[in-house]
């Protein structure tokens, strides 16, 4: 109610200095002018305050521009006819500015109140989809944390169960304790071949933890030289020698290809990390073939293929997960890991800005995985 008041007053104050303003200038000026100061102060009572006091606002104009702007002055009669119409059209024009502010006004309210009302909801939605993409989060979260305990709970267990078989053995015998089997020097000797295999094995898998842990921090350390692609690939083959004896290994690598500005460890490791695989899951006396060379962009690519039973195309990017494992009983596996290795492998060739890859191998059987890297120009010293 205070509100409405002050609008009529205002409309009021307004009707009353625009008649002192143009007081002076009555005799200077036609009708029209003072009739649109007067229509002015109506739209501004309207827009600011409302209808009804836009409809004072409006007879209080049009009472002083009868007194004090139409012939004769300060009196309520009209000698010219003219002036009626004039005058009439001065109120009509009044009350319809003033509607049609006022309704202006109505809309920029409803439009503001929209506004606030989307903002609000967005606001909502935003909450909404932060909450389910927490909830999401934690989900992924535990199902992470439900399969690195799995994994990590077979494959410590099975190599902890063979050092402790093999150790619990050894200490019976030399305890003086009436021992399960009677070992001969050969037996002591395959009992610490099978406790250094073990430790060998649970070392591995603590480093893949560990390197797995680096590349999602961002701090896999690069010690980048420039190589030569046959040194990284002899080394990968060395280290897996004892692994690939039943199968024959093809070995082409192009010739004259470009020294590579690489981490010459990390890449030798991808190379071993696919030849592994490639051994575990294709069956003994069948081929891999290791290649090297460059692809139709120039770049350099590196490819290892089996002749095992593939992978699904539905797979073919969920063995890069972390702990994805593709069991498959056609055949038996070599000591299936983690399932580290080739998320592993993914996040050393992508820290060099290349990409890997699988697909079927070219004959039609088996799978080739393949990664590049980009060709660098090497600055020539003085």
């Amino acid at each position: 109610m205070r509100s409405d008041r002050f609008g009529y007053w205002v409309g009021l104050a307004g009707v009353g200095l625009a008649v002192l303003a143009l007081l002076p200038l009555r005799s200077y000026v036609n009708s029209t002018p003072i009739a649109l100061t007067f229509l002015l102060v109506v739209l501004f009572t309207a827009v600011h305050y409302g209808r009804s006091p836009a409809i004072v606002a409006s007879l209080a104009s049009v009472f002083c521009f009868n007194l004090f702007f139409l012939l004769p002055y300060r009196t309520l009669r009209i000698a010219d006819p003219q002036n009626w119409i004039a005058l009439a059209a001065f109120l009509l024009t009044s009350l319809i500015a003033g509607r049609l502010s006022l309704r202006e006004k109505r809309r920029a309210e409803e439009a503001e109140t929209s506004k606030l009302e989307i903002e609000r909801l967005y606001a909502e939605l935003q909450a909404a989809f932060a909450k389910a993409s927490e909830a999401e989060a934690i989900k992924q979260s535990e199902k992470l944390k439900s399969a690195l305990l799995d994994a990590v709970t077979h494959d410590l267990r099975t190599p902890l169960t063979s050092v402790k078989a093999a150790v619990t053995t050894l200490l019976a015998e030399n305890g003086g304790r009436e021992p399960s089997v009677n070992l001969d020097e050969e037996g002591r000797h395959e009992m610490l071949e099978i406790i250094d295999a073990e430790i060998d094995r649970l070392n591995r898998i603590v480093e893949g933890l560990i390197e797995m842990a680096k590349i999602e921090a961002g701090a896999m350390e690069s010690n980048r030289t420039w190589s030569h692609i046959d040194e990284i690939v002899s080394i990968a083959l060395a280290r897996a020698a004892s692994i690939t004896s039943d199968h024959p290994v093809r070995l082409e690598i192009e010739s004259d290809l470009p020294l590579a500005q690489v981490d010459e460890k990390a890449l030798a490791e991808v190379m071993y990390v696919l030849i592994e695989n490639a051994t575990k899951y294709s069956p003994p006396d069948s081929e891999i073939r290791v290649f090297a060379g460059r692809n139709a962009s120039g770049a350099l690519q590196l490819s290892i293929e089996d002749r095992g039973i593939g992978i699904p195309a539905d797979f073919r990017e969920r063995v890069f997960e972390k702990f994805f494992r593709l069991a498959e009983p056609s055949f038996p596996t070599r000591g299936a890991g983690l399932g580290m290795g080739l998320a592993i492998a993914r996040g050393i060739v992508e820290a060099h800005g290349g990409r890997i890859w699988v697909e079927p191998s070219p004959g039609g059987q088996g799978t080739c995985v393949s990664f590049t890297i980009p060709q660098q120009e090497r600055q020539s010293t003085v």
